[in-house]
């Protein structure tokens, strides 16, 4: 592992997956650039040199130590296991689990329901109105776990990987305009950690590809 390279982050500024690395990169200090790829209009993920950076021709993919890491949460974890200055997982292991559940119900129950490829397989008049009923399942679900996991964040008082899958989770619901203040628990965490620089700067407004007014 070297501590001078700049890993290099495939990203899409509005993915909520490359949002979530980016909070962790920046969470743990670690140097990155991005490097942009636009999963929309220009199918630029869907190219020959970039399926062989990712076969599942998704975002992201982090070039770190060497090597190349696809998918958000076992990046995310790579990260955390081989960066344990500032630790975004509990020590002990059932606290571990409830961290995990958390980041599960998210990056499992909710938002591959909601992203771009499944929404383009429905009729465009149907899209919004299918993210908001998954989307609703879901944080209806999450409140429930942070009744008895929260703090002031996701899981107690310090900052976890459940909190760097939350906020981009936000982020897609309002974007679907899914009310989050009728979910008081996620709102007061995604309120909180929105000025976190580690969260603020990894905003998708924030980002080199970002488009102005995009809707």
């Amino acid at each position: 592992m070297s501590g001078k390279e700049v890993a290099t982050l495939y990203s899409y500024w509005r993915s909520s997956c490359s949002y979530r690395v980016r909070i962790v990169l920046n969470f743990k200090g670690i140097p990155y650039e991005v490097k942009p790829v636009n999963i929309w209009k220009k199918d630029e993920h869907l190219t020959p040199e970039y399926c062989a950076i990712n076969p599942m021709q998704q975002v992201p993919a982090l070039r770190i130590d060497g090597r190349t890491l696809i998918d958000s949460i076992s990046i995310m974890h790579y990260l955390e296991e081989t960066r344990p200055e500032q630790p975004l997982l509990p020590s002990d292991p059932a606290d571990r689990a409830k961290v995990r559940e958390i980041v599960s119900v998210i990056a499992s129950g909710i938002q591959p329901l909601q992203n771009v490829g499944l929404l383009q397989l429905l009729p465009e008049e149907e899209r919004v109105q299918w993210a908001q009923r998954v989307i609703n399942k879901g944080f209806t679900a999450l409140e429930k776990l942070l009744a008895n996991s929260a703090g002031k964040y996701c899981f107690g008082d310090s900052i976890s990987i459940a909190d760097c899958c939350l906020i981009p989770q936000v982020y897609n619901a309002r974007r679907f305009k899914v009310d989050v203040e009728t979910y008081p628990a996620i709102a007061r965490i995604d309120k909180d950690l929105l000025s976190h620089p580690a969260f603020k700067d990894a905003h998708p407004d924030n980002q080199p590809d970002a488009v102005k007014d995009a809707k």
